[in-house]
């Protein structure tokens, strides 16, 4: 049936057609009872023992949405129906600001690819918390990602985490730090080592004051080296995160498309051995002990599988969700179980790493 919707999505502008798309799932989030029926059909398509455990958190299966699909907290009920074993929201700031100049979000089919500078549009932590607030039915972990307004200098930068995680760190089961966004103005800066830690460590700081023993991530770009990937590694222990998420877009342009001289982050298939491979180096580095939620390029059960052997525990999609469609989850848990039992896992966690390690 998402064929038809697809096609009708696909002739319409890129943002349009998410616009319409997250009113269609808020649509959804208002019926609880569809919302519980569809997550529960979903969910039974999964074979075998599919769970996982991060930063002391539980997950039904290791399939996920990332950050930048619902950023404003406006279609989470919807999105927990279509079976994901966590939501995350965002990326948020402090004040409600625009983002870039439109146009700003471009699919390349052929590739099954995005390419976005959306510039973290939304309206503010203040009006997330209070949809968040709203919510009653918490079927699985939520996210919520925060970031730096895009006229706060660089030198200020710190005071715009610290703000949101005020307004929203309770309100969420984890908290990720974005550091890696492409489309603000110096914001990957903060990636490097004494940045990084005074930031972590200051977040870290109040969200221990605003909800004790909340878990917090750092979201990563995949155009680190692997150098700079142990330095964030080293800096995320130091600073006793949770994990990390890797990883962001790209601005680098492996493919050949008339639309790639677009600036802005690349997502999708394109991005999945960048992300591997940012993985695999992470997760050596820590010798698995820093948790890892993957994300990159994720289609199908074949790709999360892979994911979870270079050293993730939890998988995110996102621009798999807009070429796969409501289904995408039930599909990837209906194939998921058969990967696992063919090589011999008697579980999903039992698959963590295998890659890396060699």
């Amino acid at each position: 049936m998402y064929g038809f919707t697809r096609a009708f999505l696909f002739g319409l502008d890129a943002e349009r057609a998410h616009r319409l798309g997250i009113a269609g799932l808020r649509f959804l989030g208002r019926s609880r009872s569809r919302c519980e029926a569809m997550r529960t059909r979903a969910l039974a398509h999964a074979t075998g023992d599919l769970s996982v455990e991060l930063a002391g958190l539980a997950f039904a299966h290791p399939v996920a949405l990332a950050a930048g699909l619902d950023k404003e907290a406006e279609a989470v009920d919807g999105l927990f129906a279509c079976g994901f074993s966590a939501v995350e929201i965002g990326t948020l700031t402090p004040r409600p600001q625009p983002g870039n100049p439109k146009p700003r979000l471009f699919r390349l089919p052929e590739h099954r690819a995005v390419i976005n500078r959306m510039g973290f549009n939304n309206h503010g932590a203040t009006a997330a918390a209070e949809r968040l607030r709203a919510r009653t039915w918490k079927p699985a972990p939520l996210g919520v990602n925060i970031g730096k307004n895009k006229d706060t200098p660089l030198e200020r930068a710190v005071e715009d985490y610290v703000a949101c995680v005020e307004q929203l760190g309770a309100l969420g089961d984890y908290v990720v730090v974005n550091a890696s966004s492409p489309n603000t103005p110096g914001l990957r800066k903060l990636q490097e080592p004494e940045q990084l830690a005074a930031l972590l460590r200051a977040v870290q700081e109040r969200l221990e004051a605003v909800a004790p023993g909340k878990p917090l991530f750092l979201k990563i770009a995949p155009d680190l080296t692997p150098e700079a990937v142990d330095e964030v590694v080293d800096v995320a222990r130091a600073c006793r995160l949770a994990g990390l998420i890797a990883t962001n877009t790209t601005i680098t342009r492996p493919i050949e498309h008339p639309l790639t001289k677009e600036a802005g982050g690349l997502s999708g298939a394109p991005v999945r051995e960048l992300s591997n491979a940012v993985i695999r180096r992470a997760y050596q580095r820590s010798g698995g002990a820093l948790p890892i939620i993957g994300v990159g390029g994720v289609f199908t059960a074949q790709d999360v599988y892979e994911k979870l052997r270079a050293g993730a525990t939890l998988v995110q999609v996102y621009t798999g969700f807009i070429y796969e469609g409501p289904g995408m989850v039930s599909r990837i848990l209906g194939e998921l179980g058969a990967l696992l039992a063919r090589d011999g896992f008697t579980s999903a966690r039992a698959a963590i790493g295998v890659d890396a390690a060699r």
